[in-house]
């Protein structure tokens, strides 16, 4: 195998599922839930591009008045992609109201909307051309008032007005015509393979543009409805504040050349001038104490059916399993897998499950859900607390991996770690693989879900005192800051309300 394709594996072994199908049940995903912006844009972002988990919002999808058959169809897929529909009756209802002042406000009057609760904690906004908006429970939990959630809705709303999606499907499909021709039709397939590779950056472009128009578009509607315009900036700081908190190193890292997004940064000073032409701050209303009295209770984090991360430890109730990841990795669970990196990115790992029947082998299950070569002599058969286990090593140009499948009951898994370079992770690996372990009943069914309480400062409350009452596995203080748009060294108001995590 060559170096390239080895490089490829290290990507794909740290951010998707390679090819094994993970079960319905196993809640796990992509660490790419690190991505920027507002919409299917509004998503955790890493300052680079925000996607709806692995779903592709269909661009093709006609504009219709009505909700056509495919509609429905790709709503429910939609749905259950981001674990179902979140039920929160106050918090729907509050959208709803305000995606009304919104439409009303906007160059559309006469289109009708939805919006759906998702049952994610990622924090994710996007809109079918079809008038369906969707915006998750983590996105809830990070606005701090109604015009911020407001400005998520205005932006998405601004996209289905001026007609983006079909916008893009035909500039792609114009794209692909173009490239087809040059090689086939002409016979020249270099100068379709190359205007095939300018494509993608000319569309890549072409989506940022209209990033920054649905957020010009979005403020001023947001403005016209009657509430701060300067509620988009806001919630954009919170969400690169988000993503500097989970990336670890303090700053959220910018877009690659084909980001869909532009950089946060950018976006934040674009809605800022576009607020400012508008009017001074404080134009506008934010409704704060009602926005906050909607979302008293809306669950935070993981739901634990779907698996709980604590700290270095992953818990699947569900499942009844367990692993604990060594020292310096921080650890996600998303959509297809648990994922995980070292802050300087030279280690990562890779949790799943895949299906297999039991009288399959191990190694036979690991090489057909590993696609690149196995070294010759590695495979071996082992015994890991009581339980049937096979490991490999499989080495890159740029990358070494430790493999393992692993029999549990009648489940199968598979544990990957990568090192950057020729070092071995395997020291690291034999410490997380002899950590799979079963959980008992009594501590399954001791794992709660955490969700948001809202509390009023008193005379004597501080940053430090609410924040410690905080049931987050680390940073406390910083999450209660990014949490409630406050800087560190603000001082809280008596009387106001503010958000804190509980189980």
């Amino acid at each position: 195998m060559t170096g390239d394709r080895h490089n490829e594996s290290a990507r794909r072994a740290c951010g998707r599922r390679r090819g094994a199908r993970v079960r319905a049940g196993l809640r796990l995903g992509a660490m790419a839930v690190l991505a920027a912006g507002l919409s299917a844009c509004a998503a955790d972002q890493t300052g680079t591009v925000l996607t709806p988990a692995v779903i592709k919002v269909p661009e093709q999808a006609p504009r219709t008045t009505g909700r056509s058959r495919s509609d429905e169809a790709d709503h429910a897929k939609l749905v259950a992609s981001f674990g179902g529909e979140y039920r929160s009756p106050a918090a729907h209802r509050l959208l709803t109201e305000i995606t009304e002042r919104l439409v009303r406000a906007s160059d559309r009057p006469e289109e009708s909307y939805a919006v759906t609760l998702l049952d994610s904690p990622v924090v994710n906004a996007f809109a079918l051309p079809s008038g369906r908006l969707y915006v998750t429970r983590g996105l809830l939990a990070l606005a701090s008032d109604s015009s911020e959630a407001a400005a998520v809705l205005a932006h998405e709303i601004a996209h289905v007005t001026l007609r983006h999606a079909t916008a893009r499907s035909e500039m792609a499909l114009r794209s692909q015509l173009v490239s087809r021709v040059v090689a086939d039709v002409l016979n020249d397939p270099v100068t379709g393979a190359q205007l095939e590779s300018q494509s993608k950056f000319t569309l890549a472009r072409f989506s940022r543009e209209q990033e920054l128009e649905a957020d010009t578009n979005g403020v001023r509607v947001l403005a016209q409805a009657g509430f701060d315009p300067f509620g988009a900036g806001r919630f954009l700081e919170a969400l690169n504040r988000t993503m500097a908190l989970k990336s670890g190193t303090g700053s959220a890292s910018e877009p690659d050349m084909l980001a869909t997004h532009p950089a946060t940064t950018e976006r934040i000073a674009l809605v800022t001038r576009a607020a400012r032409r508008i009017g001074a701050p404080g134009l506008g209303t934010d409704e704060r104490a009602r926005y906050l009295a909607a979302i008293d209770g809306v669950a935070y984090g993981d739901n634990p059916g779907e698996g709980l991360v604590r700290g270095r430890r992953f818990l699947h109730p569900g499942l009844r399993i367990a692993f604990e990841v060594p020292d310096a990795f921080a650890i996600e669970n998303t959509r297809n897998a648990v994922l995980g990196t070292t802050p300087e990115g030279s280690r990562r790992l890779l949790f799943d499950q895949v299906e297999a029947s039991g009288d399959r082998s191990l190694e036979d299950v690991l090489r057909a859900t590993w696609n690149d070569a196995i070294e010759a002599g590695t495979v071996e058969n082992r015994i890991i607390a009581g339980r049937s286990a096979v490991t490999a090593i499989s080495r890159g140009k740029d990358w070494t991996f430790r493999l393992a499948a692993i029999r549990m009951g009648e489940s199968t898994y598979r544990m990957i770690m990568a090192a950057k370079g020729a070092t071995d992770p395997e020291p690291a690996f034999r410490r997380w693989l002899e950590s799979l372990r079963p959980i008992e009943p009594e501590e399954a069914a001791s794992l709660k879900p955490a969700h948001l309480q809202i509390v009023i400062a008193g005379p004597g409350d501080s940053v430090e005192g609410l924040a410690r009452r905080m049931s987050v596995p680390d940073r406390a203080l910083d999450r209660f800051l990014v949490l409630n748009g406050l800087e560190r060294g603000a001082a809280l108001r008596p009387g106001q309300s503010y958000k804190i995590v509980v189980e």
